[in-house]
């Protein structure tokens, strides 16, 4: 048996601290209600479907029929309006966010070699190099 790298140990730490959060617990209870629900999944994934279609068709510039457009928007309003699929895309934007801020201070931490302040992430840089000169 090997041992793991303090990294890897302290990186599963913080992975049982977001599972901890009430916050997280209710993202879950979300995603769960969505997956149990095979009406709202097909709804969505015929929606996801859809605007895929029209995106691509946009990419290679072939003509879209407005109502075509109209349809999706239509289905897409109508899974909006559905409160268990509402619910889970919801849960996905938040848990996007977690991934993005947990992401953003690892990121820091290593372009900085210390644990960022609340100041590092104000300064609007996009880091060193990036040229955007904030």
């Amino acid at each position: 048996m090997t041992e793991e790298s303090v990294i890897v140990q302290k990186t599963k730490e913080l992975c049982q601290a977001i599972l901890e959060q009430p916050e997280f617990q209710a993202v879950r209870q979300q995603i769960d209600a969505f997956m149990a629900d095979e009406k709202a999944r097909t709804h969505f994934q015929s929606v996801v479907a859809k605007g895929e279609a029209l995106s691509e068709k946009q990419q290679y510039g072939l003509p879209m029929a407005h109502d075509e457009i109209a349809a999706f928007e239509q289905e897409r309003e109508s899974l909006a309006a559905n409160p268990v699929a509402r619910g889970f895309l919801e849960a996905q934007g938040e848990l996007h966010k977690i991934q993005e801020s947990v992401s953003q201070y690892v990121s820091k931490t290593l372009e900085l070699g210390r644990v960022p302040n609340p100041d590092d992430f104000a300064s609007g840089s996009c880091g060193s190099g990036c040229g955007c000169h904030h």
